[in-house]
């Protein structure tokens, strides 16, 4: 029987490299590169293409710079110039990963393809669920939470059933070694973490300078670019007081940055629109979820409520702390994805 073909989303770390390997025993494998706005691009299409070569399988350089341009970066720094907070890889996985880019693997042949995510997912008797991986330091289902029915229909995840520590054991034994300490760059477009140097190379005629206020409206300084603070931001304001300030609000309209004390910046409800269902459909309002306001953020307890077409309040049991709009706040049942939404 011809074994059907899975496309691998390569990168040459450890994670797609195990996806390769794995998926070798019952697939005819081919290896896929998105060429994107990597600052070392060159170096990385020469890992990749070693990888493949060491696997023995083929590999296809896709490039997507202009899509990527158009879809995530100018996301990118219009959200931070209208004093919002992006999720880049949110959107590049719904757009690119699994969108242009699956799409450009399957037109190839390919039935499948498969990406190194720490997320599981299951058949149902009508549609596909998505569940968090079971390492709970490596799951990246929050990430994942925009994709739809018909992208997971065509994919595949060989290391949600596993740890990351488990991934390098297995590669060690197939003597491919790969330093624990080397880890992906969450951002793939700037070289450091330094957000502003970057917002500064692609902004650089913006008049950016505007007040910082309270939230009684009293000016208390100066700011040099909203994109330079973030919700719950203590240092780097020039405030001086007996209890500390905190940046609580980033005003795009008055280009203002709002501050207030630690009390300021919690909040029990918040209101998300864009929403994506996994399934398709909207969810019982009737339940408690679990929702993460952040990638970082572990969930809390909360019930959601329609309010209108495509917007929706979320109450949480305890009030949470420095919620951010722009962010996506991604709901869960247990440990299953359920939906997501961008935070208003």
């Amino acid at each position: 029987m011809k074994r059907k073909k899975v496309g691998i989303a390569m990168s040459g770390g450890v994670d797609s490299t195990s996806c390769a390997l794995l998926l070798q025993k019952e697939y005819e494998v081919h290896g896929f590169f998105m060429e994107l706005a990597q600052p070392d691009i060159e170096d990385q299409k020469s890992r990749v293409r070693e990888t493949a070569k060491r696997l023995g399988i083929p590999l296809t350089v896709i490039n997507l710079q202009n899509d990527f341009q158009q879809r995530v970066l100018n996301y990118f720094t219009s959200s931070y110039d209208s004093g919002l907070t992006p999720n880049p890889c949110m959107v590049c996985n719904r757009e690119i990963k699994f969108g242009l880019f699956m799409d450009a693997i399957l037109s190839r042949g390919v039935d499948m393809i498969a990406t190194g995510h720490y997320v599981r997912l299951k058949k149902g008797e009508e549609s596909y669920h998505l569940y968090s991986g079971i390492d709970p330091k490596k799951d990246q289902s929050y990430f994942l939470a925009r994709l739809t029915q018909e992208q997971l229909s065509r994919v595949l995840f060989p290391l949600g059933e596993q740890t990351k520590e488990q991934t390098y054991s297995f590669m060690e034994d197939q003597d491919f070694g790969f330093p624990r300490e080397q880890e992906s760059q969450d951002v793939c477009f700037y070289e450091t973490n330094r957000i502003g140097n970057y917002l500064e190379s692609v902004l650089p005629d913006k008049d950016r300078q505007g007040d910082i206020v309270t939230l009684d409206g009293r000016t208390v300084g100066s700011h040099n670019g909203l994109f330079r603070y973030t919700i719950g931001q203590r240092r780097g304001l020039g405030i001086s007081d007996t209890t500390p300030w905190y940046v609580v609000r980033l005003n795009g309209k008055t280009n203002q940055v709002v501050v207030g004390k630690s009390e300021d910046l919690l909040n029990d409800t918040i209101t998300i629109s864009q929403p994506n269902w996994i399934s398709g459909f909207e969810p019982n309002f009737s339940r408690t979820y679990s929702v993460r306001i952040r990638y970082s953020h572990r969930g809390s307890p909360a019930t959601i409520e329609k309010i209108e077409e495509n917007r929706f309040r979320i109450s949480f049991e305890e009030p949470q702390r420095a919620i951010t709009p722009g962010q996506f706040a991604v709901i869960y049942l247990g440990d299953e994805v359920i939906g997501s939404g961008v935070i208003l």
